[in-house]
């Protein structure tokens, strides 16, 4: 896999502090989620960023891979994973 961009989405609107957890991704909070949206280089480093979700507590609603010509993340490749 080669970089490509990824739009996370988490239960809670984020803190500035929470989100420098995730250096190099722009944030969007939205009626009670946050998305976070940059570059993931490839597979281990997207594990990493599930790992920090769930170490800080946080629950991903989605995890979206963009295409380039998206700009909503609306569309694209979806997977959604959940805390149990």
């Amino acid at each position: 896999m080669g970089s490509r961009v990824y739009r996370l989405v988490v239960e809670g609107e984020l803190s500035d502090r929470t989100a420098q957890a995730f250096d190099g991704m722009s944030l969007t909070r939205d009626a009670g989620t946050t998305a976070l949206v940059g570059p993931v280089s490839d597979q281990a480093h997207l594990q990493r960023l599930f790992q920090r979700l769930a170490d800080l507590g946080l629950t991903l609603v989605s995890a979206n891979a963009l295409d380039e010509q998206q700009e909503d993340g609306k569309q694209g490749a979806s997977h959604s994973r959940s805390r149990g």
